[in-house]
């Protein structure tokens, strides 16, 4: 993200418009001037390199980013209307952002089927004019007699295009516990039957405090989340992680 050269592009020497010059050259643009729209496009580089620190870290290539990112330039100059009262770069930066995103998604490791990812721009495309006009977001039932398709694969499209997250990111640090995304999911599979199965969990229970025991059965046995858990006893969910922390600690202990 802090390459000097990105496609053959110097950064360092790009030029800056003034918003005189960006009104001059719209007009120029609109008449057809191409020389006009090049000095356009190079006088907003500086729009797309601010647009793609935004997704620094994720291991992309940048050079692949800033050419997504004049993608998006190029559409936001040719759909602007200069009549509107709005600041072009107000207007370009979240296009710039959706082709970065969508270019994210197409090219992403888990990959999703072209019928899926196109109902799902078509989903988008039409929450946006639908929010535009109502100045609300429209239900998923408004979204499926749209487009003419069933309510479930509206749905289906939507979770299909998001990104994936690892279950390990900590979501919540208080200076001295961390909770990871793991720690907010539900599970319904480790019920006290499969536990039964495989240890004698009783014994080693009965060596807990009650607190213990409660954030334990209730973690483990009813498949409870720990903001769950905290709602229900009345303490916050680091709380919570640090007792079931404790709690499997001494538990490992016994068993060894």
């Amino acid at each position: 993200m802090h390459k000097v050269e990105i496609c053959g592009v110097n950064t360092s020497k790009l030029p800056l418009l003034s918003k005189k010059e960006k009104e001059e050259l719209f007009i120029q643009i609109k008449e057809g001037n191409e020389e006009a729209r090049i000095k356009f496009i190079n006088g907003n580089l500086r729009l797309v390199l601010s647009v793609i620190k935004r997704f620094n870290g994720r291991g992309e290539n940048v050079d692949d980013l800033f050419q997504v990112g004049c993608v998006g330039l190029i559409k936001a100059i040719d759909n602007f209307d200069i009549n509107q009262g709005v600041q072009f770069s107000t207007y370009a930066v979240p296009m710039i952002i959706g082709e970065i995103k969508r270019y994210l998604r197409d090219n992403n490791s888990i990959r999703v089927s072209r019928s899926v990812r196109d109902l799902a721009y078509k989903t988008i495309q039409f929450k946006e004019k639908f929010n535009k006009e109502f100045g609300k977001e429209p239900t998923i039932a408004e979204i499926a007699k749209e487009l003419g398709v069933g309510e479930e694969e509206v749905s289906l499209s939507l979770d299909a295009i998001q990104d994936p997250v690892s279950l390990q990111e900590p979501i919540f640090n208080d200076g001295q516990e961390s909770i990871f995304i793991m720690d907010q999911v539900k599970d319904t599979k480790n019920t006290d039957e499969n536990w039964t199965e495989s240890m004698t969990i009783n014994q080693a229970m009965s060596k807990l405090n009650e607190k213990e025991k409660m954030i334990i059965n209730k973690r483990f046995f009813e498949g409870r989340t720990q903001m769950e858990v905290a709602s229900e006893i009345g303490i916050s969910q680091a709380q919570v992680s640090r007792l079931e922390k404790s709690a499997i600690s001494h538990l490992k202990k016994t068993y060894r």
